[in-house]
This record gives structure tokens, sequence and C-alpha cells, in this order.
């Protein structure tokens, strides 16, 4: 496949995860009567038993062409990428909203690029910053924007307080960085294990996560008062795992699949970039959930931010031929 192939076909496997992937920011508000670990253990224990299904009539082969070091690997980008990562964003959405956390998410294309830009082949950094600024801007003036709508003495405007608004942020912020850590080992584990198809370690790596996700199930149902959550009806629990199956097959599964694709179709540097989609298409679901239009200051972080990658993408290109 020519380089100019390889780069839109990367392009588009990386397009439709962030489709996938961007649905996740609406379950907090669909499911806000249940706690951020309840979320997460429900899609991942689900997550992780078709996983292994899927996995179960070649499971020799696929577990056969792995060592302790790809299992330990497994374990921990399971618990970054997966676990951790969706605690933390359904905690911030109550607190910041889904607009406002998507975009500080939406930052992960530059922390990944700060830490590919060390790699051997990768662009430099230097050439980078223009669009890099670009996107910094765009982060900052959302962030700005929910700032100003927290009321110190109370609620306001859909925020709690500013000491929530700072709960919020910080828990965005730590999905942030707990999603950069294994945007790039999962990226380097994949170039260093050719031999494993993108879609086997995406279901090896969902057999992880739901056997991690089981252990965190005692303290996420079955601790009495653990959550501090009200009861909840058997139309709740219905709603519930039916959410969860959803997000379950179409954003961890098929969307897992897509990103891996598009991780060993381009370069680190670059395929951190792909995740500003996940953040275009969880705004586009968020206003469609609160009925609105983008705001002035919205609007504008979103052009800088695919602005940003798209030049990007283009000084990429140009350092492939040159």
């Amino acid at each position: 496949m020519s380089s100019s192939k390889t780069l839109l076909a990367g392009l588009a496997n990386g397009v439709m995860a962030g489709a996938l992937w961007g649905i996740v920011f609406l379950v907090p508000q669909l499911l806000g009567d249940f706690s951020p670990l309840q979320m997460a253990v429900g899609r991942y224990t689900l997550y992780g038993l078709l996983s292994f299904f899927m996995l179960a009539p070649r499971w020799r082969i696929a577990s056969n062409s792995i060592g302790k070091a790809e299992w330990t690997a497994l374990f921990w980008l399971s618990l970054l990428g997966n676990i951790i990562y969706y605690v933390l964003l359904a905690a911030a959405v109550p607190y910041i909203g889904g607009p406002a956390t998507s975009l500080i998410i939406g930052f992960l294309p530059i922390t990944v690029l700060l830490v590919a830009s060390r790699d051997h082949d990768a662009v430099p950094l230097l050439k980078l910053m223009p669009p890099v600024l670009l996107s910094v801007l765009g982060i900052v003036l959302v962030v700005s924007s929910a700032w100003f709508k927290a009321d110190p003495s109370g609620t306001t405007q859909g925020l709690h307080s500013v000491f929530d608004y700072c709960l919020g942020i910080a828990c965005a912020t730590g999905a942030l960085l707990s999603w950069t850590a294994y945007s790039v080992m999962n990226s380097r584990w994949l170039m260093k294990r050719p031999g494993i198809t993108g879609h086997d370690w995406s279901l090896l790596t969902g057999v992880v996560t739901g056997a991690q996700a089981l252990v965190l199930g005692v303290p996420a149902f079955i601790i009495p008062g653990s959550t501090g959550y009200p009861a909840h009806s058997g139309a709740d629990w219905f709603r519930f795992w039916g959410i969860c199956a959803g997000v379950a097959v179409f954003s961890s599964i098929i969307g897992n699949g897509f990103w891996n694709k598009a991780a060993r179709l381009l370069p680190l540097s670059l395929s951190g970039q792909m995740i500003v989609f996940e953040t275009l298409f969880a705004l586009f679901y968020s206003f469609l959930w609160e009925r609105r239009w983008p705001t002035g200051t919205e609007t504008c972080a979103m052009v800088f931010l695919v602005t940003g990658v798209l030049w990007c993408m283009s000084a990429h290109k140009r350092h492939a031929y040159s």
C-alpha cells in the first residue's frame, strides 16, 4: 500500500473509532443515577464476556502467540485505557458537562505528540508547534468558558460550584493522562508484535479488562452503601445493562478494532491526532442530547482543534515525501 493510501486508510479507521467512542460521553447523562464505578464495571464486564466468546474458537492460537511480557502489558493497558479512564470520564461529566469533558480529553493529540516527538522517525517538534499551539488555544477557550459559568456561591448554568468545577476538571485531566499512557503503550506494542492482529489484541484486552471489572464488581455492587447512590428498580437495572451492552459492543469491541487498525497504519505522533474525532463526535452527540447549538466559544474551539489536526497531517505527509 502506498504511503498516501496508508495515510487515508489510517484516517478512515480513526474516524470510525472516534464516531463509536464518542458515544461513551452520553452514558453518564443516561445513567446519572448510577456511580461512575458501576458504569465502568457494567460496560467492561460485558466487554470481557463478549471478547472471550469471540476469541474462544481460536483461544489457543491467540494466547500461544503472547508471553508474560504481553500479558503484563495487556493488564496495564486494560487498567489505564479502560477502567481508570472511564471511571474518571464518567465522574467528570456531571460536574462540567459532556462538551467540556470531551474537549479537555481532546487535548490528547498534544500529549501524545509530545511523547512521540522523541521517536527517531518523528516529525521535528518545531515544525508541529503552530498546529499544537492552535489546538492548545482551542482547549483554553472551552476551559475558560466553563470557568466563567461556575458560581462560587452556589449553582449556575448546570454547574454545582467552583469546587465541583475544579473536581470535574481534575477528573477530566486524569482521564486525559490515563488515555495518553494507554495510547502510547498500545501503539508501541502493536508495532512490536506485528504477528498479532489488531482485532485479536483488542479482544485480548477485553478479556483482561473483564477480569479486572469482575474484581471491582465487589465494591461497585455488592458492598452495601458503598456507592452512595439510591436503590434502583428492575426497570432501572434493565436500562443500565442495556446501555452497558450497547457501549460494550459498539464502543469497546468495534471501536477498539478500528483504533488498533489506525494505530498500526499510522506513526505514533499522527495516530494520537486521530483522537480529535472522538472529541468531535462526543460534542455532536452532547449537543443533540442537550438540544442546543454550540456556543461561539465552543465553535471556535472545534475549528481550532480540527485545523490543528489537519495541519499536523499535512506536516506528516510532507515529512514522508521529503
